[in-house]
């Protein structure tokens, strides 16, 4: 999929509502240590949709050597492909930037008993 490729303001005003059905596709995915998702997790660190409705995610996980790595890349893989409308899903597996607490959203550390503020 072409990241570079320019959308007319037009085109991300059609892409939206797909943008957040992909959202909430990934919400479904939870990370198999954490009782979190991995969206609110912060794991998604790039998400695009092309005008051919294909979607390229880059994310990374809590730890390098997660061993259930593979299973939940096949799962976000999935999920996102079921989303309507999606043609296609591809991801990078990316530790850079190393993910830390302060990638949580407010939900995550609400559901972890953590201060948001925090």
């Amino acid at each position: 999929m072409a990241q570079d490729e320019v959308l007319t303001p037009q085109d991300v005003k059609e892409l939206a509502p797909l943008y957040e059905d992909v959202v909430l596709s990934l919400k479904q995915v939870y990370d198999p240590e954490i009782p979190v998702n991995i969206y609110d997790l912060g794991l998604i660190y790039e998400l695009h949709i092309n005008k051919e409705h294909e979607v390229s995610i880059k994310m990374t996980f809590t730890a390098p050597n997660c061993p259930m790595a593979d299973e939940v890349l096949a799962e976000v893989k999935q999920m996102v492909e079921d989303t309507p409308g999606i043609k296609s899903c591809s991801i990078e597996l990316v530790f850079d930037p190393v993910w830390d607490q302060s990638m949580l959203s407010d939900e995550a550390r609400v559901a972890l008993g953590w201060d948001p503020e925090f």
